[in-house]
């Protein structure tokens, strides 16, 4: 979603001041876009205007000229994701500000939103022992809150993954499908940190469609075919959650290691509402159980915590876009809870109206767009 700039009218007696106002912000925004690190994407290339940049706040601006939706990401080794933006329409820009330390990394672009990507190499110069964020206090104390968070949602995580896999492990199909959704729950709420590891995300929460060549299917929507579409439990089954919970008590260790920013907050935010608008609106994700409600759910509990975290700093830097975010987010939970039983669970998908996935789609595009600039209210320049 492009950001958009909001301008005050000025009155007649303010327009020279106004004219000078209006042409040191243009010279700003010119300097801000020839900084940027351009990168220019098609369904056979993936174009980027330096290959070499100094570590600390990185503004990438993106321009898909492809004729497919697309994905950018920017790879550490071992395909560790530092930062990425999906779903940029054909024909659409998209800005992803990051903070980035000095290493080598690869620009990935994703035409279809498949596959490993067309790869650029770069090289990001300066201490690679320096953190590439700000010096900011309250933004220290929020990643190391969020830090703490993420970890106590893959400790939490982990028990009721294990009961679901003995539920399998027992053939306890009813019970292995009551378990199901809220096995995923910490997950879905702090995606954005699982899926930066790189090799978890394929192998836990992967949908047939999305699986790449030779891939092993894999997770929880494998275990999810076999409850619902297919109605039994194999002793492929049984190993495959087995499998699950070595995989997820992985992603658990792995917490500690993560490389998180003020701005991979804020980026992460925006990738829980992309997940959203993708897969839960749509059905896609659960689409044999059709508990979408309940990722939905997750994914906005996760990306409203990281957005409370950072706002002290981005309602002091942009108060209306605070109020924005603070109506929005109020409004697609209001909405959200509409659909919750009195169990916890949430409304079975599939009884869900053409309408009201309408509505749906609606509160989540209207919270997407604003949520987008919240990484740029964040840096500290």
């Amino acid at each position: 979603m492009s950001a958009r700039r909001s301008t005050a009218a000025s009155l007649l007696t303010l327009a020279v001041a106004a004219a000078v106002l209006t042409g040191c912000s243009q010279k700003k925004d010119d300097k801000s876009s020839a900084d940027a690190v351009q990168v220019t994407a098609s369904d056979s290339a993936c174009e980027v205007s330096r290959t070499s940049f100094p570590a600390g706040h990185v503004s990438i601006e993106v321009q898909n000229k492809g004729s497919k939706s697309t994905e950018v990401y920017v790879y550490a080794a071992g395909d560790k994701i530092v930062t990425e933006r999906e779903n940029i329409g054909p024909g659409t820009k998209a800005t992803i500000a990051a903070e980035i330390k000095a290493g080598e990394y690869e620009i990935a672009c994703k035409p279809g939103m498949v596959g490993d990507g067309i790869r650029q190499k770069i090289t990001v110069t300066g201490d690679a022992s320096a953190a590439a964020g700000s010096t900011d206090p309250r933004l220290t104390a929020a990643v190391d809150s969020y830090r703490k968070y993420a970890q106590e949602q893959a400790d939490a995580t982990i028990p009721v993954v294990q009961q679901f896999a003995d539920a399998v492990k027992a053939g306890d199909l009813e019970k292995a499908k009551s378990l199901f959704a809220a096995s995923r729950v910490g997950w879905e709420r702090t995606e954005p940190v699982a899926e930066s590891f790189g090799d978890i995300d394929p192998k836990t929460d992967t949908r047939e469609d999305g699986l790449e060549a030779g891939q092993e299917w894999t997770g929880w929507h494998k275990l999810e075919k076999s409850l619902w579409a297919d109605g039994a439990i194999t002793d492929a089954d049984k190993k495959l959650a087995d499998q699950l919970v070595t995989d997820l008590k992985d992603w658990q260790a792995k917490v500690p290691t993560a490389e998180i920013t003020a701005t991979s907050m804020a980026n992460g935010a925006k990738e829980l509402l992309d997940e959203v608008a993708t897969g839960k609106v749509t059905g896609e994700e659960d689409r044999y159980s059709h508990t979408d409600l309940s990722d939905f759910a997750a994914n906005v509990e996760g990306a409203k915590y990281a957005y409370e975290l950072l706002k002290p700093v981005a309602a002091e830097k942009d108060a209306e876009l605070s109020k924005t975010l603070d109506g929005e987010f109020a409004a697609l939970q209001a909405l959200l809870a509409k659909y919750k039983q009195a169990d916890a669970t949430y409304t079975s998908y599939d009884k869900v109206t053409e309408a009201e996935r309408k509505a749906f789609s609606d509160a989540v595009n209207a919270l997407a767009e604003p949520l987008s600039k919240l990484a740029a209210a964040v840096v500290v320049k």
